[in-house]
């Protein structure tokens, strides 16, 4: 992996994390938490898009993809929370 590609992944997790927080509307992480969420989320976006035979191109379409499963999973999140 190059460096390049390292950082695109952070800004766009970082982008799509405070984004989700924001949607959401929940207090956020701080700055690691919600590039840990749309890193993950990312991750589960990129999986949801290739099951749908979906793709996302770009810096625009990965930071929707990546909010997209960011969103998810901070729905999933809070569901499991508020069972406890």
């Amino acid at each position: 992996m190059y460096i390049n590609d390292f950082v695109y992944i952070l800004v766009v997790g970082l982008i799509a994390g405070w984004l989700a927080g924001k949607i959401m509307k929940g207090k956020g992480f701080g700055l690691v938490g919600d590039l840990v969420v749309g890193v993950l989320g990312a991750i589960v976006g990129s999986w949801l898009f290739g099951i749908m035979g979906l793709g996302a191109y770009g810096i625009l379409g990965s930071i929707v993809m990546a909010l997209i499963g960011a969103l998810l999973l901070l729905y999933i999140v809070r569901l499991v929370k508020k069972r406890k």
